[in-house]
């Protein structure tokens, strides 16, 4: 973790509104809609006081088009790591996705169960570790400095509450996270604790 004396600001972010190539359950990335570019350029205007230095994406289309918006903004380049994709869907690809296949996993999650995992994808360890290790080269590369990080639903409402250590796992679960709402985060010599939450201040952030 980054030196406490100049910790690393780091504001994550779930991408714009989409739009998808198939109603069928997919890894495939898909585009943002009009109301998702007004949202990534509102996220950025929201940060324009924060002098963010980069920002960070996950590598599926409607992220990268989320980050790219919100950087023209704010006058930064964007860096993608794989790290801060979506769960996978496993084999649940090409299902309809109607009842929600990933209730059950998702929500054993946010329990507390980060053993359980989407049938041919990822147990929720998994993208827990993934995120946090682009979390860490953030904190390392930014030291002192704001940056945001342009992630999903799902990765984020599973692995920043996890993470952080002022937050219970099920915290989504009382809190939603809309498209292009920000988690405040700073990382410390104990490791992260969260600000903020959909611009809901955190209990227990000092």
């Amino acid at each position: 973790m980054a030196d406490l004396q100049c910790a690393a600001r780091v504001f994550v972010a779930r991408h714009g509104e989409a739009r998808y190539e198939s109603e069928l359950v997919s890894d495939s990335g898909g585009w943002l809609s009009p109301l998702g570019r007004q949202q990534a350029r509102a996220l950025a205007d929201r940060l324009a006081g924060e002098r963010v230095a980069a920002v960070w994406s996950s590598p599926m289309a409607r992220a990268v088009q989320t980050a790219e918006v919100a950087a023209a903004v704010l006058g930064v380049d964007v860096v993608v790591r794989e790290g801060l994709r979506e769960f996978g869907v496993g084999d649940h690809a090409g299902g309809t996705g109607d009842p929600d296949p990933f209730r059950d996993t998702f929500g054993a999650w946010l329990a507390g169960d980060l053993d359980a995992r989407v049938p041919g994808a990822e147990s929720g360890a998994e993208v827990v570790a993934r995120v946090a290790a682009v979390l860490q080269e953030v904190a390392d590369t930014h030291r002192g400095e704001a940056v945001l990080v342009v992630s999903h639903g799902g990765a984020v409402c599973a692995a920043v509450p996890a993470l952080a250590r002022n937050l219970d796992p099920a915290h989504a679960l009382d809190v939603p996270l809309g498209h292009c709402d920000v988690v405040a985060l700073e990382g410390d010599a104990d490791g992260w604790v969260c600000r903020s939450w959909a611009g809901i201040a955190s209990r227990d952030a000092r």
